[in-house]
């Protein structure tokens, strides 16, 4: 036996219209009649009560492939646009470099560094030889060859 919708909205304590919508969206059965039959619809729970059920009891989420609703998706886009112009801003701040230019540079101070040191032994080796030759002292070659990297060092920093 079914009873009125003003009834079953009120012995589930909600209003007359979130019934109507629930049946205009499908949630609630009617009869042909037009009334509500209690046993039939007993699971049906008002959408803010649905909301608060604890996750286990809450009903099955979405699948993945669904489409977002227009609020979701504006939402989403919004934190994109965002996130963009927070990009932009601090690029013509100057607080952001592109990588790629970073990496070139990067790149190319590698590049200078080898070069200077492999220019060392050719500019080193006849003054080692002269230094070694007269007499051969450790110490004398170690503090040519530490003097020598740290003129090259700071003359390569002195450069970027």
């Amino acid at each position: 036996m079914g009873v009125s919708i003003r009834e079953f909205a009120a012995s589930l304590g909600v209003s007359h219209e979130a019934i109507r919508k629930a049946i205009s969206r499908g949630e609630i059965a009617q009869e042909p009649d037009g009334s509500i039959d209690p046993a039939r619809n007993a699971g049906w729970q008002p959408r803010a009560q649905a909301r608060s059920l604890p996750k286990a009891e809450a009903a099955a989420p979405e699948p993945s492939s669904a489409i977002p609703d227009y609020s979701k998706s504006r939402a989403i886009r919004e934190a994109y646009a965002a996130r963009l112009a927070k990009l932009e801003f601090e690029e013509r701040a100057g607080k952001l470099v592109s990588a790629d230019e970073a990496r070139i540079e990067q790149f190319r101070i590698a590049r200078a560094l080898r070069d200077r040191l492999l220019q060392l032994p050719a500019k080193l080796a006849p003054q080692l030889v002269a230094l070694i030759a007269d007499d051969p002292d450790v110490v004398a070659v170690e503090t040519m060859l530490e003097t020598e990297l740290r003129e090259l060092l700071s003359e390569f920093v002195q450069d970027l």
